[in-house]
């Protein structure tokens, strides 16, 4: 609160304001941004001979789609002088650092990856993104809403419940306030549009109709190739990677019969009742 004689001076003349003192999160406020390499969402999906998974050796691999929308709403964010640094960061083998330096050429300030072998499931990407978070304190974290890849939709809503930070997810748009430290997030659901205001920092995940994610130039994606791209293992992050989910098995979708075309509306009856057995 104000000091007496303060508040007595404000009073009297109006010409004196009192300003809350902007923090640094206020001032530089940094977005974390989380990106996933998968399957080219172009490719046609091959399942191992195993089954326990789908195969990727010599399969072209891409950015998440969602993840780009997510990257390209915190540049857009940060164009607009609402964000001083976007940070792009990605677990997983090696070849993420080809993701990561995507979204560097795409704008993203800097890039960090956390280098892992196997499988890693929503769980244990969400403790690492808390670690990340806990190191870097970035004002507010963009999530796609889920990888395509695997469908997940857990990754952005578990990382919000380690933090305890509030979440905005299937996002079609975000404006944020920095004066008053809240993001206001229209988000869809199965009844139409639901609008939050989140006080930041908080976790926001994208939904497809947010934004059209730019294309990385060729200039940058050059420069791209010579930024140093931070690294870390789980172990360095004091995060232990276990998970108590499993995939039993991986298949591919029962093929469909093709379509019938019929003549007649009797026809159609006829197959419906006598063939399809529905009526």
């Amino acid at each position: 609160g104000l000091s007496p004689l303060l508040a007595f001076r404000t009073l009297c003349n109006p010409r004196i304001t009192v300003a809350r003192t902007r923090t640094r999160t206020e001032e530089n406020m940094k977005i974390m941004v989380a990106i996933k390499r998968v399957v080219d969402y172009a490719v046609k999906i091959r399942v191992k001979p195993d089954k326990t998974g789908v195969e990727t050796n010599n399969v072209k691999m891409s950015m998440n789609p969602f993840c780009e929308i997510a990257l390209e709403e915190a540049l857009r964010i940060k164009e607009s002088g609402l964000a001083s640094e976007v940070v792009a960061v990605s677990m997983g083998p090696a070849q993420c650092v080809d993701t990561l330096r995507t979204g560097l050429a795409m704008g993203a300030d800097r890039a960090i990856h956390v280098e892992t072998q196997g499988n890693l499931y929503p769980l244990s990407v969400a403790r690492i993104i808390k670690a990340l978070v806990d190191v870097e304190k970035p004002g507010l974290l963009i999530l796609g809403k889920q990888a395509i890849d695997d469908d997940c939709n857990q990754t952005g809503q578990m990382v919000a419940g380690l933090l305890n930070w509030p979440q905005g997810t299937f996002a079609s748009k975000v404006v944020l306030d920095k004066e008053k430290q809240i993001a206001t997030v229209d988000r869809e659901v199965d009844g139409g549009l639901e609008t939050l205001c989140l006080d930041l920092p908080a976790v926001i995940t994208t939904d497809l109709r947010l934004n059209q994610p730019r294309y990385a130039t060729l200039p940058n994606i050059m420069k791209a190739k010579s930024k140093v791209i931070k690294k870390f293992t789980p172990q360095e992050l004091n995060v232990q990677i276990k998970s108590d989910l499993e995939v039993v098995q991986v298949t591919e979708p029962p093929k469909r019969k093709s379509g019938v075309i019929v003549s007649s509306v009797d026809e159609l009856i006829d197959k419906l009742k006598n063939e399809a057995h529905v009526i």
